[in-house]
């Protein structure tokens, strides 16, 4: 049985849609080389950096090293983190019911 998103749900889509968006504009800027113009942006995106520009340096330090992993503490009302003491993972058939 495929896991997935549930239906309807079109997250993966927008991720494609922007990039396609972006794939028009690029080839549309450069008709003979879309791949021109995106090199003209890397090159002013790499000028930037160099100038000190912090947003295009995190930009250039994510696609070169990728992105920092995100933390998540979770905790209680006082503060107090909880520790995973073990992971659970339960298949359930939902066509089975426990009455």
């Amino acid at each position: 049985m495929p896991v997935g998103a549930p239906l309807g749900n079109d997250n993966a889509e927008r991720g494609t849609r922007w990039r396609n968006a972006i794939d028009t504009a690029l080839n549309n800027r450069c008709k003979s080389d879309g791949q021109k113009a995106l090199v003209a942006i890397a090159e002013a995106m790499l000028a930037k950096a160099a100038q000190g520009d912090m947003t295009a340096i995190k930009e250039l330090g994510d696609r070169v090293d990728g992105k920092v992993a995100q933390s998540h503490e979770v905790g209680n009302k006082d503060g107090e983190t909880f520790k995973t003491e073990s992971i659970v993972r339960t298949i359930v058939d939902p066509k089975h019911t426990d009455s």
